[in-house]
């Protein structure tokens, strides 16, 4: 199923199914229980990100060509570091380039998302992928300065900037996926394709990511997993490719559909 979720014009969020002809019907229930189509079409004003996170875990280094790019040698395990639940940004909304804690080397990378269903915890990896609810496209948004230079050695400053984890605009359930380890996954900076890749040059897989994240930790459901980001990131272009205000970036990945944003300046005052 490909879940949308969305606001009417009445400004109440409901779950839509989209169908194989682009239409969308309104549906019953809730996004981690039972789902069930209404048989009314949705009226769509505006498209949000498919569930509001509670955690949003992130892997670095997580391709073969992207760990090439940049000189880094392959890590032995899972490099991870976090984003804030608050830099949550639905399709369509803004990328904000940082203005207060100014940046000026913001980078974008286009990521296959997991959304854990249900709760668990230590999941062995041939029993991983049952605890997947669903996929969807997500864009780490990265300020390369404040991640490499100004952090502090860490590397959750430069990533959590509000507007800075873009999602969606759907959730194709796992039923619909049994392999993401074998999707086209690709980046638009102004419509042309910066990052083109498939999710089977990943370092450690989807399953390996859910049971090393699990391991001696618990995954509530609603946890969003972004699985890392294929080579042609602009800071490894020459010379680097940083966004502007007025540009448009897209992540495509086969099989869940394209997520896009317009980048802005922060706005103050």
């Amino acid at each position: 199923m490909k879940v949308l979720r969305y606001v009417d014009p009445q400004g109440i969020i409901h779950l839509a199914v989209q169908h194989s002809d682009g239409s969308h019907e309104r549906l019953n229930g809730e996004l981690f229980g039972a789902l069930n189509p209404s048989g009314e079409a949705a009226d769509v004003k505006r498209v949000l990100a498919p569930l509001e996170p509670g955690t949003i875990y992130c892997i670095g280094l997580n391709y073969r060509q992207h760990a090439a790019e940049t000189g880094a040698a392959l890590p032995e395990r899972p490099v991870l570091f976090m984003k804030a639940a608050s830099a949550l940004q639905h399709p369509g909304g803004p990328i904000e380039l940082p203005r207060a804690l100014a940046s000026d080397s913001v980078d974008i990378e286009g990521e296959l998302a997991v959304v854990i269903g249900r709760r668990c915890k230590n999941v062995p990896r041939e029993r991983a992928l049952e605890v997947v609810l669903g996929y969807t496209c997500a864009n780490d948004v990265s300020a390369r300065d404040w991640q490499k230079r100004l952090g502090g050695g860490q590397w959750c400053r430069g990533k959590t900037f509000d507007t800075f984890a873009p999602l969606g605009p759907l959730l194709v359930t796992a039923d619909e996926i049994p392999d993401p380890n074998s999707l086209r996954l690709r980046t638009l900076h102004n419509g042309v394709t910066v990052q083109d890749a498939s999710t089977s040059d990943m370092i450690f897989d989807v399953p390996a990511l859910i049971e090393f994240l699990s391991g001696s930790t618990t995954l509530l459901p609603g946890t969003v997993i972004l699985t890392g980001t294929p080579s042609g990131v602009g800071m490894a272009a020459d010379p680097p490719r940083w966004l502007q205000s007025g540009d448009r970036v897209g992540v495509l990945i086969e099989g869940i559909g394209q997520l896009d944003n317009p980048v802005i300046e922060e706005p103050l005052g």
